[in-house]
């Protein structure tokens, strides 16, 4: 079985024109933006957590779900393609999470 170097050539050279760069100024709005929407939910969270009565783990578990409802919500915006728009898909699943806490 013979091997076309013509197209493992245009291959690698397909990769090195799909390396992504990234813009300092936009993926620190959209870490802003990802900030305080976490922030906005984690304090309607916590009211409607206190209206219901969630206290202790109930709270807590709210929350988690809550956060975990924002991630998938962030990522479905950015059409599930996070590498488009951060750096990596940790930044959107736990960036700001620990720290609505104090919010919740």
């Amino acid at each position: 079985m013979a091997v076309d170097s013509a197209s493992s050539e245009k291959k690698s050279s397909n990769a090195v024109n799909e390396l992504l760069t990234f813009n300092a100024e936009n993926m620190q709005s959209n870490m802003k933006t990802i900030y305080y929407s976490r922030t906005f939910l984690s304090i309607i969270g916590g009211v409607v957590a206190g209206i219901l009565g969630f206290t202790g783990l109930k709270g807590f578990v709210f929350y988690l779900l809550l956060m975990a409802f924002t991630s998938l919500g962030l990522i479905a915006k950015a059409s599930f393609s996070t590498h488009t728009y951060f750096d990596s898909w940790n930044r959107v699943l736990l960036d700001g999470f620990l720290g609505g806490l104090m919010f919740g």
